[in-house]
C-alpha cells in the first residue's frame, strides 16, 4: 500500500499492484517517492513513474483489483 496525506489532514492509500510498474517494485524502492509540481504529483525516479493525486483521488489505475 502507498498512503500519502493529503493538505486538508486525510490520509489516503492505494493498492501498489494497481500500477504496472509499482506492482513488481521492492517495498525500499516504493519509498523512495517525490512529491512534485507543488505536491501535486508523486515522482517515483528510480522505476520512471509518475502519477497525479488528482488520478489517485479519482480512482484512474492502469490494472484491475
Amino acid at each position: 500500500m502507498v498512503y500519502i496525506e493529503l493538505s486538508d489532514g486525510r490520509v489516503i492509500g492505494f493498492p501498489a499492484d494497481r500500477f504496472k510498474l509499482l506492482k513488481v517494485a521492492t517495498e525500499s524502492e516504493l519509498k523512495e517517492v517525490n512529491l512534485e509540481l507543488d505536491g501535486y504529483a508523486l515522482r517515483w525516479e528510480n522505476l520512471d513513474e509518475d502519477l497525479t493525486v488528482q488520478g489517485i483521488l479519482e480512482g484512474r489505475f492502469q490494472l484491475p483489483l
